[in-house]
């Protein structure tokens, strides 16, 4: 499975320590242009249709700049499925981690 990850600087460089391919994105310009070529939304795909990656990785910091943009992809159904992470920082203010998303969806403590 092929993966690819958006971020800041520090986070791509531990994801291609274990081999993920990603881009630096910092600004929303950046964040929106990396998406767009890996998505190819807008007809501006930088891979060809065999290699796209199965799972995006985008930090939260980069998830919060386009966060229309990942809802509209989303909702497409179409590979790559996006998978948002924190930072070096933590979770950002008022982001719900995983596992309190599972606990207040069904009541159980993971």
């Amino acid at each position: 499975m092929k993966f690819y990850a958006i971020g800041s600087r520090e986070i791509l460089l531990a994801f291609k320590l274990i081999g993920v391919e990603g881009t630096i994105a910092e600004t929303r310009d950046e964040v929106l242009d990396a998406f767009n070529r890996v998505t190819g939304r807008g007809g501006i795909a930088n891979v060809p249709a065999g290699e796209i990656p199965r799972v995006l990785i985008l930090t939260e910091d980069a998830a919060s700049q386009i966060e229309q943009e990942e809802i509209q992809w989303q909702k497409t159904g179409k590979f790559p499925l996006i998978v948002e992470i924190p930072g070096l920082n933590g979770h950002l203010k008022g982001k719900k981690s995983l596992s309190d998303s599972i606990r207040e969806a069904i009541g159980v403590q993971v």
